[in-house]
């Protein structure tokens, strides 16, 4: 950077930028600044280079436009072939867990992640958050160990068992110590850090669990009745746990609110013929074998054996024996259908007619505007959040099209939300040329007041092989000033860029893809979790490792915004508990803006050529001279904003730069 610190040079740099910004809206033009890349001509690429990468688990090809693979690293020993799962972020560190536990990555070097520390406690799925020197890790499963053991649990009843929420102290980062545990009827699933602006003392976190309720004689007070006939129920409810900062070891559940109530059964849409005649066939052949059936919400399933030999092998233990026999076959068997639809919702079978969902898959909390955004398996709920302990249902939307609504995010002004579906459950492929555009997408929303008016669909553009796990899952914002911008991941169907500041347009602007992890069958691979942080894209890959990504300039997105996104700066960063971009004022926004103004025509050519040339000349000044050049060009923008038909961005710029002349 230049400076001019002689007070000729001050005065020759205030006359250059009292010349620029005199034109005020007229349309002669100033000097104009070099041609960036925004003036690029949009050109999509044809044919699409993710249809028909090579197959590979760690040498697949690769396809990327408008974004850049910086690095990928392999997971540890013990974490290999173990699914990746979640992401967040504290400083310089990426946590990543794992069903074997979860890894540390320093992530300072972009091109070089180090490995900290991995951190061996098997559990599903470990899903992770921090806040301050505390990590959250989710466990689900029946084989998790309070002792983060790996030998797991093998009685149906034990007190060895964590289903819950992990507190770990990571003050040192490499020797996390286990500070807390609490305990839930249903398990972690995911879990969701609210940080109340309010309580500086505590923090809040919101559990779903969306497993079978455990035994009251494991956990006292669990309970797989319904609320009518048991009002301690553990379904139809999420948990609220208070987490003293002070006392970690303390932490307990506050409240369990019944978010759920009188919601009834969601339309749903069925199945495409071929995945009907595909189940069809499995069934018929897992009946001729002898395989456990299982019906769930109206549809016939086979029962997975390692689940049907558990079952199988409880009923057996129950009754002292080591080898179980026929008669304990039949005992599950005649057992499932009751199981299956407490499990899941459906009530006995006639006695109970279908009801809404009993748990949310994920809750994404914004404090800052006092909401949260439920993703509740048939439905799409806005939650107010206001007072932490007791949320509160606002609104609840569902759709025909969504078969299992997965997760949310906000709009950062909050006036949008975008749910996902999780269709297939994450391990089917859905993004086949044959599945509809309108199944397993993100389905968005514009929201005034508690009202969510539905107002589009996106999906992944690519079509990808039946051996391509692919739909719809986690993904974040980058704060690219005055547009809603968002990066996704959808398991192997790679990653997708999109825009969708149209709420009703949503348009793909970067992606990068990976062929599958097996050419012949589906494996286990594809991105689980990708988000922005602090100026690079980290994906956690469900086989493959951590992955680094960066942000290329195109004619979608200039060089200048991506340097406006990169001022925004989180000390630390868990999605699901989203926090309020705020972008310190610097030139890279204000020229960002200029660049978005090019975009929608909102000033002229001219215009905008002198704008850019006065802030090019303010840049190279300093003090009064500085100060005083850009309060006069954030005036004339301010007098440009009446006449532009795009005025609030006219208006962001004029803000953008006047905010740069009070700091100078």
């Amino acid at each position: 950077m230049i400076r001019m610190t002689s007070p000729v040079r001050a005065l020759g740099a205030c006359a250059l930028l009292v010349s620029a910004v005199a034109c005020g809206g007229s349309s002669s033009g100033g000097g104009a600044a070099p041609a960036p890349a925004r003036a690029m001509a949009k050109v999509r690429p044809s044919p699409d280079p993710r249809v028909g990468l090579k197959a590979g688990l760690f040498d697949a090809a690769t396809a990327e436009w408008n974004m850049k693979l910086v690095s990928t690293t392999p997971p540890p020993e013990n974490f290999k072939g173990v699914t990746n799962s979640d992401l967040a972020f504290t400083g310089k560190y990426a946590i990543q867990g794992n069903y074997n536990g979860w890894q540390i990555w320093d992530i300072s070097n972009p091109a070089q992640p180090r490995l900290e520390t991995a951190f061996l406690c098997p559990a599903s799925q470990s899903d992770v958050s921090v806040y301050g020197n505390l990590l959250f890790i989710s466990g689900e499963g029946t084989s998790g160990r309070l002792d983060c053991g790996a030998q797991g649990v093998q009685d149906t009843v034990s007190k060895d068992r964590l289903r819950g929420l992990r507190i770990f102290d990571i003050t040192d980062i490499r020797n996390p110590k286990n500070v807390g545990n609490v305990q839930t009827c249903r398990g972690s699933h995911t879990h969701s850090v609210l940080v109340d602006p309010k309580d500086r003392a505590n923090v809040y976190v919101y559990i779903s669990g969306s497993a079978g309720v455990r035994s009251p004689s494991e956990l006292p007070g669990c309970s797989n009745s319904y609320p009518d006939e048991d009002p301690n129920s553990a379904l139809f409810r999420i948990e609220v746990i208070r987490v003293p900062l002070a006392d970690p070891s303390k932490s307990a559940i506050v409240s369990s609110p019944r978010i759920f109530n009188d919601l009834t059964p969601p339309p749903a849409h069925g199945e495409t013929a071929a995945d009907r005649d595909a189940r069809e066939r499995t069934l018929a052949e897992a009946k001729q074998r002898g395989a456990f059936v299982i019906e769930m919400q109206g549809r016939q399933m086979v029962l997975p054996d390692q689940f049907a030999n558990r079952l199988v092998d409880s009923v057996a233990k129950a009754r002292g024996a080591t080898t179980p026999n026929g008669a304990d076959s039949a005992a599950v068997r005649a057992a499932l259908p009751d199981m299956m639809a407490r499990m899941f919702g459906g009530g006995r079978p006639g006695q109970r007619r279908r009801t809404g969902p009993t748990q949310c898959h994920d809750i994404t909390l914004y404090p800052a505007i006092g909401l949260a955004g439920g993703a509740c398996e048939g439905y799409g709920l806005l939650l107010d959040i206001s007072d932490p302990v007791n949320p509160k249902r606002l609104s609840a939307v569902s759709d025909s099209n969504f078969s299992y609504w997965h997760s949310a995010t906000f709009s950062n002004d909050g006036s949008k939300i975008l749910f996902t579906d999780e269709w297939g459950g994450g391990g089917q492929a859905k993004c086949r040329v044959t599945d509809p555009k309108e199944w397993g997408a993100n389905a968005i929303f514009t929201r005034s007041g508690s009202t969510m008016q539905f107002q589009s669909y996106y999906k992944l553009p690519a079509p990808q092989t039946a051996q391509e796990n692919c739909v719809a899952h986690n993904g974040s914002l980058i704060p690219i000033p005055g547009r809603d911008v968002m990066v996704q991941s959808w398991y192997q169907g790679g990653i997708s860029v999109f825009d969708w500041t149209d709420a009703a347009h949503p348009e793909e602007i970067a992606f990068f893809d990976r062929g599958p992890v097996d050419a012949t069958r589906m494996g286990s691979g594809g991105t689980w979790s990708v988000y922005w942080y602090n100026g690079v894209i980290v994906s956690s890959e469900i086989g493959r490792g951590l992955d680094i990504l960066e942000l290329k300039p195109s004619a979608w997105v200039s060089q200048n915004e991506i340097d406006a996104a990169k001022t925004v700066k989180f000390t630390y960063l868990n999605v699901q508990g989203q926090q309020k971009i705020e972008w310190p004022a610097s030139f890279a926004l204000a020229r960002a803006y200029a660049d978005q103004l090019e975009r929608s025509q909102g000033l002229s050519s001219s215009r905008l050529a002198a704008v850019r040339s006065a802030l090019q000349a303010a840049e190279q000044a300093s003090g009064a001279a500085r100060k005083s050049a850009l309060a006069t060009l954030a005036g004339s923008l301010a007098g440009d904003a009446a006449g532009s038909k795009d005025q609030a961005k006219v208006q962001m710029l004029a803000k953008a730069v006047n905010d740069l002349a009070s700091m100078s």
